[in-house]
């Protein structure tokens, strides 16, 4: 699982791969494929998936802990439809990490958790490799 230079950029749909540093921005290129394009650091503010993590009761869950553990649940927790209810992404978080923390994971964290998770393993950023293992 590689989320190393993969960033949510404020202001743009999806997720993008960092391309280049520049003084007064990034240059990314979509992960879907296509041109790179240049964001200014005055206008966006990038957030690295590796430093993204989900509340949990006690402290926080990285990511790439979440990824790994809707991949391991994958046949007995579908994915849900990320327009779904409150109710039904709330329990399909319980499945996925049970110590959530419920007051403080909005619907809205578990929509863009999905919708990440469905991006990146089209593209195959959520292999595992050996190394990791």
């Amino acid at each position: 699982m590689n989320l190393t230079n993969v960033l949510a950029v404020s202001g743009l749909p999806g997720l993008y791969e960092l391309a280049s540093n520049r003084p007064n921005g990034l240059l990314v290129t979509p992960i879907e494929g296509g041109k790179s394009k240049f964001c200014s650091s005055r206008k966006h503010q990038f957030t690295p998936l590796e430093t993204v993590a989900i509340y949990t009761w006690s402290d926080t869950a990285e990511l790439k802990t979440v990824f790994r553990s809707m991949t391991k649940k994958i046949v007995e927790a579908p994915l849900p439809d990320p327009k779904s209810s409150k109710d039904v992404l709330n329990s399909y978080f319980e499945q996925i990490l049970p110590e959530f923390d419920r007051e403080r994971v909005y619907p809205n964290d578990i929509k863009k958790v999905i919708k990440w998770y469905v991006a990146l393993e089209a593209q195959g950023y959520l292999s595992e490799s050996d190394e990791e293992e």
